[in-house]
């Protein structure tokens, strides 16, 4: 067995094949899967990713709103902090898609 195992490591490294970059132009290869990779992540982030933290954003601020509410109804004083915040990144995640990838340069 011992035999079998060794024998299959010799051939895998005399077999093997180095791989290098056909013109030695490693940063134009790295450049050129970024351009191609970048609108595949622009699509996710814009139809997942962006819409996954709305989501939470929302149930948060609705909860925080019926919250706020009822510490009104106890106390008598409505606290605006909380729930303002949360609709601030609310309306700042909802409008990100349109500005966010000229801030980063994409």
């Amino acid at each position: 067995m011992k035999l079998l195992l060794i024998t299959a490591a010799l051939a895998a490294c005399v077999l093997s094949i180095p791989a290098y970059a056909a013109s030695g132009d490693v940063a134009g290869a790295i450049e050129g899967t970024w351009d191609t990779a970048s609108e595949q992540i622009k699509t996710v982030v814009n139809n997942v990713v962006f819409p996954a933290i709305d989501l939470i954003l929302a149930v948060f601020f609705f909860g925080k709103l019926g919250t706020a509410y009822f510490d009104y109804r106890k106390h008598g004083q409505f606290e605006w902090a909380g729930p303002a915040i949360l609709f601030a990144c609310l309306v700042f995640t909802l409008t990100a898609p349109m500005y966010v990838w000229q801030i980063l340069g994409m």
